[in-house]
């Protein structure tokens, strides 16, 4: 059994991030300078996560969450193929829920390639509804792009 540990992002992630990022997303990755910003960005979050005992990064999946704003958004997530199917991603997804939910949060947003029915299985088991379909979304691939949302729940009490 792989044991993860996921911490915050730095810059000084940002050569392994974008190794990740283009091997997984050839054609649709983020440049290197957008992820820097984003790395950058106050109302970010962004994890990495590493496969232990080693300093590997084996994923990285990142937040735009404003404090004290209603409306949170997945930016990005990406998991290594030798690290798929082991509920990395469902690790990484629920890190940035939480982290959404501290920052004030309602709702959680996010897109996700058509044609990728791994993460669509995987953010419907996490409770995001599908809202719309943005046509061609993903350049230059011409992919629809699917609009999710996860209403985040309001925590409640209860005696026991």
């Amino acid at each position: 059994m792989t044991v993860w540990a996921l911490r915050t992002a730095t810059l000084d992630d940002l050569d392994a991030i974008m190794q990740l990022e283009t091997s997984t997303f050839g054609t649709d990755a983020w440049s290197t300078e957008s992820m820097r910003a984003e790395l950058a960005n106050p109302h970010a979050q962004y994890l990495v996560a590493t496969a232990l005992p080693g300093e590997e990064i084996v994923g990285y999946a990142g937040l735009l969450a404003p404090r004290r704003s209603e409306q949170a958004d997945i930016q990005t997530i990406a998991v290594a193929p030798e690290a798929r199917r082991g509920g990395l991603g469902r690790a990484m997804m629920n890190a940035l829920i939480v982290e959404a939910k501290g920052r004030g949060a309602r709702e959680v947003f996010l897109e996700v390639r058509a044609d990728n029915p791994a993460a669509k299985n995987l953010y419907d088991d996490l409770g995001f509804e599908s809202l719309a379909v943005r046509p061609g979304y993903y350049q230059p691939d011409n992919v629809d792009a699917i609009v999710m949302r996860l209403t985040v729940p309001t925590p409640t009490i209860e005696l026991a």
